[in-house]
Order: structure tokens, then sequence, then C-alpha cells
């Protein structure tokens, strides 16, 4: 038994906030922003709108898609970083949302990464056996760690949700996963604070240390890669489509190139969505299943790269 994504959808808050809105809020530039990220604008959280109710709505347009109900999900992963709260899972404030009260329910935490993550794990429920349809979603509101002062990383970032709808199949869709961690970076990408006696220990805002995370994503999507080809027994001359997290533009073109993947092969909305973390890469995958870029047949390979460090990949026919 394999798993196939038989459904996508997602969801962007209203409110969108340009780099010329930046301007007036921090020492930046739109040009300045564009040259070196490739982003142009990013999606904001109303506030109280939570990371489930984003969630909620993405996963309404995946169900849709998929032609199934809420009721016919009996699993359900949601990666984020930025819960509606320490307990219960965002994963099960979900299930309460969709009406479902069957099945699991259960978060991931791998950051940027946590949508590979996520799409690993509900791939490998599926094969077992245990579950025949899962939910599996990336959700976050990246806007509430955020310290709007510092320009090197308030600009980066934005809110959204993406979900796929996985299938049990005769057929393979999912043809392999391929996850890494090594906790030896966990000092150049995080947010250091925690709650202790109902106060707030330590700085909460995300703090990154860019240059280093350029060059260790940069390496580690390209090995990554390639070792899911090659554990296919397929080229990377084989990828039709090339769907990566959305953190920089450069991250991606520098990969691609590394990989001899042409530019049109890129799903790139980093420019409209900025770095929604866990929600890039189903964000990124909706919008090219949407208007047909994705056709049945086609090879997709997804990776994503994020604080822990965490990494990973997983190769998908369409």
């Amino acid at each position: 038994m394999r798993s196939r994504i038989v459904g996508t959808g997602s969801y962007l808050p209203e409110k969108v906030l340009t780099n010329r809105d930046l301007e007036s809020m921090v020492d930046t530039t739109d040009e300045w922003i564009v040259a070196r990220t490739g982003i142009r604008e990013r999606h904001i959280a109303a506030d109280g709108q939570a990371t489930s109710d984003l969630a909620l709505l993405a996963s309404r347009q995946a169900l849709a898609a998929a032609g199934l109900r809420p009721g016919d999900i009996d699993l359900i992963v949601l990666a984020t970083s930025t819960p509606d709260m320490v307990f219960p899972s965002s994963a099960c404030l979900l299930q309460k949302k969709l009406g479902i009260r069957h099945g699991a329910a259960f978060d991931v935490q791998a950051v940027c990464s946590g949508f590979v993550y996520a799409l690993a794990t509900a791939d490998q429920f599926i094969r077992s056996g245990m579950h025949k349809r899962a939910l599996v979603v990336g959700a976050e509101v990246f806007s509430r760690i955020l310290d709007w002062k510092d320009r090197g990383t308030c600009v980066l970032f934005g809110d959204g949700a993406g979900a796929v709808v996985l299938e049990a199949s005769a057929e393979p869709g999912i043809l392999s996963a391929h996850l890494h961690a090594d906790g030896a970076y966990a000092d150049i990408l995080n947010t250091p604070g925690h709650v202790c006696a109902g106060k707030v220990l330590g700085d909460p805002t995300l703090k990154m240390d860019g240059g280093a995370v350029f060059k260790l994503a940069v390496r580690v999507l390209e090995e990554c890669a390639r070792e899911a080809v090659e554990a296919n027994g397929l080229k990377l001359s084989d990828i039709d489509w090339f769907v990566a997290h959305q953190a920089n533009v450069r991250i991606i073109t520098h990969t691609a190139k590394k990989l001899g993947i042409a530019p049109e092969k890129c799903v790139v909305t980093v420019d409209r969505h900025a770095n929604t973390s866990a929600a890039s890469i189903p964000l990124a995958l909706d919008v090219a299943a949407r208007d047909g870029r994705i056709k049945p047949g086609d090879l997709v390979l997804m990776e994503g790269v994020g604080g822990g460090f965490t990494w990973g990949s997983v190769l998908v026919r369409w």
C-alpha cells in the first residue's frame, strides 16, 4: 500500500504588508529587500486569527479538491512552530473545527521543514495500513514571533496555511521521503524564549544568522535532492517540478543551478508570500496544482530546510 496526493488547498490572510509599508516601520527599502530575498509582499493574520483558523480554511479547500468530506479523514498531521497554545495541539483544534471525532491528530514541529516531515509521517501511517486518508497541513502565524525593529528578520516572514489530502493507493504517489537533522546548528536560527511559571523567559522573537543559514541551506538541499532521485533510480533531469521551501529566491535559484534544474521548473511564490515556514511548500504546491502547471504523471520534488537544523525531501509522482 502506498499514498497519493488527491487534493491541495491553501489560505492567505486578507491583510497584505508590502515592502513599501515596511519602509515606514523599519530602516529598510523595497529595493534592498527585493535584491536580497526576492520578496515584495507578505500576508499578516488578523488579531485573534490563530494557526488552526488558517489551517481550517486551507483544509476545506484541499478536501473539496479531493471530493471528500471531513468525516472521510482518519489522520491529521499539522506542521507548525506557532501553535494556538501550549496544548492541546493545533491539529486537535483543527479536528474539532472540521467536526471530526475519530482517528488521530497531532502536531509536528520541524520549523520550515515541518511540512516535509509531516508528509513523510503521514505517508508511513498510510503505508502501514493504520490509516486510509490523511490531512497534512502546514500553517503558521510567524508575524507573532518577529521583532518588528529587526530589519534583518522582520522583512522575511509572513503568515499562511497550505494543506494536502493523502489517500491509500496501490499505485505510488509518494515515491520516497528523506529526513535529516543536526542540532549542532541550533544557534544559527531559533526563537529562544519560553514560558515558565506564567512568565515569558528569554527572548520570544526569532533570531537568525542569515549568512550561515544561506550556506547550510544550499548545501543540504542539494545533497537531499540527489539522495531522493538516486534512491528511486532516477536522474535529476527527470524532475518536472522543483517545489522548495520559499525562504529566499536566491536559495532556490542557487540550489536549482547546482542541481541543473532549469529556472522554469522551479515553483516560486516567495515574492508574494514571503517565508511562511511550514506553510510555504504546500502553499506553493497548491498554486502550481491549481494553475495547471503540475499535471498527472509529473515528477515533483519537494524540499524543506529549517531551524533545528532540520531538512528533508519528498519525491512525488503526481
